[in-house]
């Protein structure tokens, strides 16, 4: 009797839920890797286990881990998220298998490598600073002059980042930061600091196959300044594959996976687009949260998800048709309302003005009414997630614009 081949996710956890279905539906059983002995307490209670054969835990003993891996002959290794693209790459290369290597693997995960190695390819790469002490920033900030966004060298989702306006505030942000526990349960070990790059941020999800990239989805950061964060994240809104913007950023983001050696699998490019042309933020080497890949696949019938799977198991078809490009069939906004005050959320008054918009496809509460409300400055602080989606784009345009208007102090009712 044939036994049904097997892939490992590393560090599945629930933004990476749908992946598993995937594979299954290509044939294949998932084995689940856990990177840490402990789940991060940002997913400790937001995941299930029952879509996967096992549950290896990896306690830090890699020849261990590697060992109770191979007993299921995976097909394939694929990081779930970023916190596992390391163990992912340390697997994928000890078992033979399709590998991106371990070589540049600290570039792919630590934020200040990452834009060195991307400047040492030629391309451009934002001037920055590995901080070692206070005085050193305080100096490093002066000579550069404007603004700098100082941040951990290992976090994700916004958490640590501060916007700088002089030194005092960069040395505040680096304090801050310094030992500061971050969304993955872990303490920061260094902080970098950045210019601030000034221009429209954008993503651009991609996936890979022996160093041949498709794009599977882009998207434009929608910001405001609000509770003393400079560039804070109030939307996401999915573009057509061609336009303007996207021919600049697509040739550009491909450099930088060839730079960073992303030859295979997912890859989550943030850029933003300068006056002197697209300059990295940073990049993930695995899929996009949010779950983007999911709304991408709903306007546009494939994304991520698919072409993971074509990647890693399905390569014929991954080599017939990774030049495509996507074609939108209806456009999308993920709206994220920005909370005002600290507190004890009574509800929300003014949804059901939310519930009647013509693009709505669903509300998702981050903070229910009895939860604790807190002043939004990260994507971990977003309290209310609208998603818009229709066949026209100024309908989603209107119904952004509404949210946005709507959004503000007397859309909360908080205990203070």
């Amino acid at each position: 009797m044939a036994v049904q081949p097997n892939v490992v996710i590393v560090d599945a956890y629930a933004p990476t839920r749908r992946l598993a279905p995937e594979f299954h539906r290509a044939g294949y059983e998932v084995v689940r890797v856990q990177s840490t002995p402990e789940p991060p307490l940002v997913y400790a209670s937001s995941f299930d286990l029952s879509p996967y054969a096992a549950n290896i835990v990896h306690t830090g003993d890699l020849s261990a881990t590697v060992d109770t891996v191979a007993a299921y002959r995976p097909a394939a290794v694929v990081a779930g998220g970023e916190l596992g693209v390391e163990l992912a790459d340390q697997l994928s290369e000890a078992l033979g298998l399709l590998t991106n290597g371990t070589a540049l693997s600290p570039a792919r995960r630590d934020k200040y490598r990452q834009i060195e190695t991307v400047r040492a390819a030629g391309l451009r790469a934002a001037h920055q600073l590995l901080v070692r002490d206070a005085d050193q920033l305080a100096r490093w900030h002066r000579e550069l002059g404007g603004r700098v966004v100082v941040k951990p060298i290992r976090s994700a989702a916004g958490d640590g980042v501060s916007f700088c306006a002089t030194p005092e505030e960069s040395v505040a942000g680096y304090r801050a930061a310094l030992g500061a526990e971050n969304v993955f349960s872990a303490r920061n070990e260094a902080v970098v600091a950045q210019e601030y790059l000034v221009g429209p941020e954008y993503v651009v999800d991609t996936v890979s196959r022996d160093g041949q990239h498709h794009v599977t989805d882009i998207w434009k950061y929608e910001k405001l300044t609000a509770n003393g964060i400079l560039d804070l994240t109030t939307g996401l809104r999915l573009l057509p594959r061609h336009g303007e913007a996207q021919e600049a950023l697509v040739p550009y983001a491909f450099e930088v996976l060839d730079a960073l050696g992303i030859a295979h699998g997912a890859a989550h490019l943030e850029i933003k687009l300068t006056p002197d042309g697209p300059c990295l933020v940073e990049v993930g080497a695995r899929m996009a949260g949010l779950d983007m890949p999911h709304y991408s696949r709903e306007c546009a019938s494939e994304a991520q998800l698919e072409w993971i799977v074509d990647a890693y198991v399905r390569p014929e078809r991954f080599a017939a048709r990774w030049k495509e490009s996507y074609r939108l069939r209806r456009h999308f906004v993920s709206a994220m309302t920005v909370s005002p005050a600290d507190g004890r959320l009574r509800g929300y008054p003014l949804l059901p003005v939310v519930e009647q918009l013509e693009s709505l496809v669903e509300i998702r509460p981050v903070v229910a009414p009895g939860g604790r409300l807190r002043r939004t400055v990260d994507d971990m602080t977003c309290p209310l997630i609208v998603n818009l989606r229709h066949e026209v784009a100024e309908v989603v345009e209107r119904d952004f614009g509404t949210v946005r208007y709507l959004d503000g102090p007397s859309f909360y009712d908080v205990e203070e």
